[in-house]
């Protein structure tokens, strides 16, 4: 039952809106002056209703004393002054006397509705950076944990961060982390996928346009860039941005403005910019196909995201954190896997990292039967994840006099990396695929992990 304190002169007025929360399940207190109300210690009510004035003093004093405690303005005084004045020093609502009953009553139970999200929003917060310091985020592998502590030093900041990764590691969660911890978290978080964007739209997705700017271009649209002024902008694979793009972003960071397509006058705009990719930005300003102004601009502060098969047993906690959301998700009841399923989970190496395993979580809680989540279900097969391809050990067999590493020596990603890199000049993608013992699907996904774009220039 909430604890409503009524602060006000008039006794009739004040017996009467008592009676009324009464009548309504409220617990009331009163209060005549307002040294009587500061009495009462305020953080025990849920609400205190006050008078604009009172005999001892203004209405609105009980508003600094209140603190979290939110004040509702009464005033017979129905002017814009009042209300505006009432506002400003920190009271949630202002209401005229005489009011209506049916609009007092809204009132109380619109103010007390928002004050009771805003304490659960807060005790789960809470909860949440017991069990995991950051967001939500799990991991408690050193690589994680050296990763929490640099994210709690450069969220308080407006430092631009770029954050690394192989696809599926969780980046998009780092951004957020970054955001939830900052001085912005009242403001929003927009998110841009740039590979998710035609090149010929980005520029008009991310800085606006103006009306007739180009074909189609019947209206003044904001961009997403000043959509988030106030915010971050959380720019996720920012490797594909296109190079006119990139010139514009840069303007964005250096000058802290924009300027939407087809207009001549610039707006300042007040954001943090978070960028993240799994290619190598260096690598790529090196070949002048990424802006190297922009790439120093964007890695004021790195962050690495291992893959998950270096995580060591954060991939259980990981699996058993998404199997209970999984069951919770798909109204399935709560599932626990096999002794051999840990064994394999642990021991699977997770190309696809985090994704992967909710993916495959997610499809085994689907199939199941009711019995214990197996590796079958799950879809890990351990030989093929270590098998090597015949045609791959044939080719580096031909290949080993321009090799100087031994075969025994190579990681599965090396060689893969190192076969395209030295013959995708001269054979189709369909022809690779082959002589790696993949599919086409497959060797796209790879290049796309490892960073290793497929030549524009070069055979389909």
């Amino acid at each position: 039952m909430a604890n409503i304190l009524i602060v006000e002169d008039e006794k009739v007025i004040r017996s009467a809106l008592r009676r009324l929360l009464e009548r309504n399940d409220y617990q009331v207190e009163e209060a005549a002056t307002l040294p009587d109300a500061l009495l009462n210690p305020l953080d025990q009510f849920d609400l205190i209703i006050s008078d604009l004035r009172l005999p001892g003093g203004h209405g609105t004093e009980i508003i600094e004393k209140a603190a979290k405690t939110p004040v509702l303005i009464m005033t017979s005084f129905a002017s814009l002054r009042s209300a505006v004045d009432a506002m400003k020093l920190g009271a949630v609502d202002y209401i005229a006397k005489p009011f209506d009953h049916d609009e007092m009553l809204l009132a109380v139970q619109r103010i007390l509705k928002e004050r009771k999200l805003v304490r659960q929003n807060q005790a789960l917060k809470e909860d949440l950076a017991k069990d995991y310091p950051t967001t939500g985020i799990i991991g408690s592998c050193p690589p994680m944990q050296d990763l929490f502590k640099k994210i709690r030093k450069v969220a308080p900041t407006d430092a631009t961060v770029l954050i690394l990764g192989e696809s599926g590691t969780g980046k998009e969660l780092v951004a957020r982390a970054i955001h939830e911890q900052s001085q912005r978290v009242d403001a929003p978080m927009i998110s841009v996928n740039c590979a998710a964007i035609p090149e010929t739209l980005i520029e008009s997705e991310l800085f606006g346009h103006e009306k007739g700017a180009f074909t189609g271009a019947t209206t003044v649209r904001q961009g997403l860039v000043e959509a988030a002024d106030g915010g971050t902008l959380f720019l996720d694979e920012i490797g594909e941005l296109p190079l006119e793009a990139q010139a514009r972003l840069l303007r964005v960071l250096q000058e802290s403005e924009i300027r939407r397509v087809g207009s001549v006058q610039s707006k300042k705009v007040n954001v943090r910019l978070v960028a993240a990719t799994h290619r190598n930005l260096k690598a790529l300003a090196q070949k002048a196909e990424f802006r190297e102004d922009l790439y120093y601009r964007l890695n004021v502060v790195e962050l690495k995201l291992p893959p998950l098969r270096d995580r060591g047993d954060d991939v259980l906690d990981l699996a058993t954190q998404l199997l209970h959301r999984a069951c919770d998700k798909l109204n399935r009841p709560q599932l626990i896997f096999s002794p051999q399923c840990v064994d394999a989970i642990r021991d699977y190496r997770w190309p696809g990292n985090v994704r992967e395993l909710e993916n495959a979580v997610e499809r085994a809680v689907i199939l199941n039967d009711g019995e214990d989540i197996t590796a079958e279900a799950m879809a890990i097969d351990l030989q093929a994840d270590k098998k090597v391809a015949p045609s791959m050990v044939a080719s580096l067999e031909e290949s080993a006099e321009k090799i100087e590493t031994q075969v025994s020596d190579l990681s599965l990603d090396d060689y893969f990396q190192h076969f395209v890199l030295e013959n995708e000049d001269k054979m189709t993608e369909t022809e690779l695929a082959l002589k790696l013992g993949i599919s086409r699907k497959s060797l796209w996904e790879r290049r796309q992990r490892l960073g290793i774009p497929r030549k524009k220039a070069g055979k389909a």
